[in-house]
């Protein structure tokens, strides 16, 4: 592995561990050259998967694109990294499971959808005001009474 600070071609594994349930290892490393330490994540890939793009264009999926996006939502959200952690493997795994290696983008955005609706109603309507590219504070209106969402606790 490639010093991400000097470009020194060999690190060192210092320390390995599980991350991420089992799905992944967490391997902290260190470079003889700078001394620099860094940590790297290894996981599994069952397949090379391309997103199609509503514009027809092809982009490689990015699994750190995705947890951007993520964060961007449930920013100052009280939910634990370890939960969208766990919510971006199991968005990954399903993705690879699929069969197909080129999936549309909407795909990918229902998906995501599905799993913030149950991980944090807040960061599902911010997702869903990006993704569905809502306008005017009409589009809000009509999202919520559609979810059931501008129900009160008590009315539930």
């Amino acid at each position: 592995m490639r010093c991400p600070f000097c470009g020194h071609d060999e690190t060192q594994v210092k320390d390995s561990r599980p991350s991420e349930d089992g799905a992944a290892i967490r391997r902290r490393r260190s470079c003889p050259s700078c001394e620099g330490r860094f940590t790297t994540f290894e996981r599994v890939q069952l397949r090379e998967l391309t997103i199609l793009k509503r514009s027809g264009r092809r982009t490689p999926f990015d699994r750190d694109k995705l947890a951007r996006s993520l964060s961007i939502a449930l920013r100052k959200r009280p939910v634990e990294p370890e939960r969208v952690e766990r919510m971006i493997s199991t968005i990954t795994r399903q993705l690879e499971s699929m069969g197909e290696t080129e999936l549309p983008s909407s795909t990918i955005g229902e998906l995501i959808m599905k799993h913030l609706k149950q991980l944090d109603d807040v960061a599902y309507v911010r997702y869903a005001s990006v993704y569905r590219d809502f306008k005017e504070t009409d589009d809000f209106a009509r999202f919520l009474g559609e979810e059931g969402l501008s129900e009160t606790p008590e009315d539930r």
